[in-house]
């Protein structure tokens, strides 16, 4: 068997994806008032630009109202001290023509912490402790202070969340969120969905998204179809780059460390009264990451250590064409090349062997965006135009099978409305379609897809929050589906007391490949006969608040039930192939807790764990890589001004997995990584900084067969005007 096909077997069995770029890009938010207002807000707060991203769309910030005793889950979201989380002050806007009479009134400028806001959960910028789901908020300001270099990095220390990866940087790698499966997680940068239409089962493969131009990574719990559309059965992860703003703003980045490893990174960011621009590239590097284990060698095969390289290329631009029109355009280009050991399984005896020569894995991926926005009324109606185009390449050799390419393409229009009705009142409308296609040696399919959703965040009394959204899809293959969700929120201000809970549906299509793609190599043949995958959700906790603020605590119980789940069919002896068909159903439930306490301004702790039970219904077989209990404590000092030094711990309990060479289900056992890192400000403009990662050089299989990295030094050097 071909080292592409063994993915593809792991894939199905594991329900994991192919493989992908986690890249895309999306929409430059709109500046001087073009983004929607929350009705809850009874005087306007100017925000710090958050790049706001509903379905395919782009948004921007909005005035938020300050709350007299704020409730958890805000400011303590991130594990740096209470000192790096002051944002800076907010630049005046420049002064232009006012549209009304209220336009002229002066409205103070109050700076805001973006930890403090999300915008996932809605598509339009909201105050955390105002949230009903369950989302986590990682900004820029963490991953920089934790020095996380890939998405999946900083995922890996996010509650609910088990990330898998098979073989150092590069490699696939998947993300089960509560879990479900691994392509149930739906993923945008900047509004596009990058996951990919020739992937085995259209999943999102985040190995390949570096962090040196985002701007926050939003993770988004539950099912989310009612907004999101399909494939969003577990939850989502939205991305969001970083946008220009004021005087010209230069960033370089240098690094080396251990395992070969070389980073560079170099942005310009900056704005005009009526222009915005950020251009970035980045280029990684790993020479030599120990991957195979030396157990699963035959006799005689030699042990070939991993390599890759990742040239990432982008750009986000916005004009103010009138004070009422703004076009925004975003192109994002990736190209990654990955050297690794597979696998084969050799005729005649057709035995598991590890292979004496590397196979590679070459990828490009484009993204772009056009975007028209238009604001109506005095910016109480703002209405988004926009036109995505993605392609996706894969290009694969291994050395007994030969080479084989995929190509996956989609192409989406879409427009989206946000009114605000009343003071208490938003509500936001869309409509999308867009069509995917699959193009393989011997093979093109595509598929077309048109959805309307509408949504109301609604304030019906004072600290009483309501969101609900309903969706309705049609598929040119399987027809209707209808999704929907509620998420309340209150807040007890005089306690510091925030009570929640949600209730969700999502469905997933099958992707072309499970239903058209044969894998001659591998006997397996497509399934034509697919039906949707279907999930229901809720979940129900509470956050308090304690010593003023300085500690914060939260507890969340969730469930997921999943339908007609696409599983492997066994082989048979009759046919001498093997499928996929809709034979599964799986259940998930848990509780997310998480402490944070600021000790001092200048020292934090925040720590969050997860117990999670997820079984096949009709087996009553535990689902694989889904360990069932995962906890990350990270601590952050502010040790003189110029020092930060950040920790993290991260446990993940013992999972079922399939074994690498006989794929039979096997134990593996749980492990700690311990991380750590330091930055020191040497001057206005030049910082030092350096980690460690797996301090103890714990040794562990995350999957099987697949040896975890071990202990790595880095250190580097970042300028700044």
């Amino acid at each position: 068997m071909s080292s592409k096909s063994y993915s593809y077997a792991a894939a199905v069995m594991a329900f994991s994806p192919k493989t992908l770029a986690a890249c895309a890009f999306a929409v430059a938010l709109v500046p001087n008032g073009a983004n929607a207002q929350l009705a809850t807000s009874p005087t306007p707060v100017q925000i710090p630009e958050v790049t706001v991203t509903a379905p395919g769309d782009g948004a921007g910030k909005a005035p938020l109202a300050p709350r007299p005793v704020k409730a958890p889950a805000a400011a303590q979201q991130s594990s740096t001290p209470r000192v790096q989380n002051t944002p800076e002050p907010v630049a005046e806007a420049p002064k232009s023509k006012p549209k009304s009479a209220a336009d002229a009134a002066p409205v103070e400028q109050v700076a805001v912490d973006p930890a403090t806001v999300s915008v996932s959960p809605t598509g339009t910028t909201q105050s955390v402790e105002q949230v009903g789901s369950s989302v986590t908020v990682v900004t820029s300001q963490e991953i920089e202070a934790q020095q996380r270099r890939t998405a999946n990095d900083v995922l890996r220390a996010v509650p609910g969340v088990n990330v898998v990866q098979g073989g150092g940087p590069g490699a696939l790698t998947s993300v089960f969120i509560r879990g479900t499966n691994s392509n149930h997680s739906k993923t945008l940068i900047d509004g596009i969905d990058v996951s990919d239409p020739s992937g085995v089962n259209r999943g999102t493969n985040l190995g390949h998204l570096t962090t040196f131009d985002l701007e926050r990574i939003e993770v988004l719990r539950g099912p989310q179809s009612g907004l999101y559309g399909a494939d969003a059965l577990g939850g989502v992860v939205v991305v969001y780059t970083k946008k220009g703003e004021g005087p010209l703003k230069v960033d370089a980045l240098a690094e080396a460390g251990s395992f070969g490893t070389f980073n560079q990174a170099l942005s310009a960011r900056g704005s005009t009264d009526k222009f915005n621009y950020a251009f970035n590239v980045s280029h990684s590097r790993s020479d030599n990451v120990p991957v195979t284990p030396v157990g699963i060698l035959l006799p005689g095969t030699p042990k070939i250590n991993s390599n890759y390289d990742n040239m990432t290329y982008s750009t986000k631009l916005g004009v103010d064409v009138t004070s009422d029109v703004t076009l925004n355009f975003v192109a994002r280009y990736v190209e990654t090349a990955f050297g690794f050991q597979g696998d084969s399984f050799p005729p005649p005896a057709f035995a598991f062997q590890t292979d004496s020569t590397k196979s590679t894995q070459d990828t490009t991926q484009f993204y772009t965006r056009g975007e028209a926005v238009w604001r109506l009324f005095g910016g109480r109606v703002t209405n988004y135009f926009g036109i995505n185009y993605t392609d996706l390449t894969t290009k694969d050799f291994a050395p007994n099978s030969g080479s084989s390419f995929a190509d996956g393409q989609r192409v989406k229009y879409d427009w989206r409305s946000v009114v605000q009705v009343s003071r208490g009142l938003t509500v936001t409308a869309g409509a999308d379609t867009q069509t995917e296609k699959l193009q393989v040696p011997a093979l093109n399919a595509e598929e077309s897809n048109k959805g309307v959703y509408v949504q109301a965040q609604f304030e019906p009394v004072h600290n009483l929050f309501l969101v609900g959204n309903v969706r309705h899809d049609d598929n040119e293959h399987f027809g209707g589906a209808t999704t929907w969700r509620f998420a309340p929120a209150y807040l007890f201000e005089g306690t510091g007391t925030k009570i929640k809970g949600s209730y969700g549906t999502a469905f997933k299509a099958p992707s072309l490949s499970q239903r058209f793609q044969d894998f001659p190599d591998f006997l397996f043949v497509a399934n034509p006969n697919l039906k949707p995958e279907e999930s229901t959700g809720w979940d129900i906790g509470f956050e308090q608040a304690v010593f003023g603020g300085r500690v914060q605590l939260g507890a969340t119980y969730f469930r997921n039930d999943v339908t007609n789940l696409i599983n492997g069919t066994p082989f048979s002896f009759v046919t001498f192939t093997s499928s996929v068909d809709n034979i599964g159903q799986a259940k998930t439930t848990g509780v997310e807790g998480f402490v944070s306490a600021d000790l001092t301004d200048t020292f934090r702790i925040r720590a969050d764990a997860t117990y999670m039970e997820a079984f096949n219904e009709l087996t009553g077989d535990e689902l694989k890589r889904r360990p069932r209990f995962k906890s990350t404590v990270s601590l952050g000092w502010k040790a003189t001004p110029r020092l930060l030094l950040t920790q993290s711990v991260t446990y993940v309990g013992a999972s079922l997995d399939f074994d690498r060479p006989t794929f039979n289900p096997v134990v593996l056992p749980g492990f700690a990584l311990v991380n750590i890192a330091a930055d020191y400000t040497l001057t206005d403009n030049v910082s030092l900084f350096g980690r460690i990662d797996n301090l103890f050089d714990k040794t562990y299989q995350n999957p099987s067969g697949f040896e975890g990295t071990g202990l790595g030094a880095f250190a580097g050097v970042r300028l700044r005007n």
